[in-house]
């Protein structure tokens, strides 16, 4: 999509079901083996009883939207703000969303609403980001 044609407003989306595999590839790309992701004899003791998703990796949701979508390839991300609001668990589906609310027609850079919703519309991540989009 041009820089030109995305208006305020504009939304895309995308949806995924978490899997137990996409846990532990996360943890492996990451690094971030902490137990509650990955054990769940040790996650049924804790706060959520189960294992829970990383937050980045559903984070990472929104990226997806912003370079495939809204505004989609040659995206730039420049800020995230993430609230993180509830656990994501295995088997749960979610639909990162992103909205555009501001545009800088002169620097070509976007301010987006992010949201991440479970498959019930609850909101699990909140937050805005800054994004430039590249074009010669």
């Amino acid at each position: 999509m041009k820089y030109a044609d995305i208006k305020i407003g504009d939304k895309a989306s995308f949806s995924k079901t978490i899997s137990e595999a996409d846990i532990y590839t996360f943890a492996g790309v990451s690094g971030d083996f902490n137990p509650v992701h990955i054990n769940e004899e040790f996650a049924k003791n804790g706060l959520f009883k189960t294992r829970i998703a990383h937050g980045f990796l559903v984070g990472s949701f929104i990226s997806t939207v912003l370079g495939t979508q809204l505004p989609g390839p040659n995206t730039i991300y420049l800020a995230q703000e993430l609230k993180f609001k509830a656990p994501v668990k295995i088997g749960e589906t979610l639909t990162a969303e992103c909205e555009v609310l501001e545009k800088n027609d002169e620097k070509k850079i976007l301010k987006l609403k992010t949201t991440v919703r479970n498959q019930t519309g609850a909101p699990v991540i909140e937050g805005t980001a800054t994004v430039m989009k590249y074009e010669k």
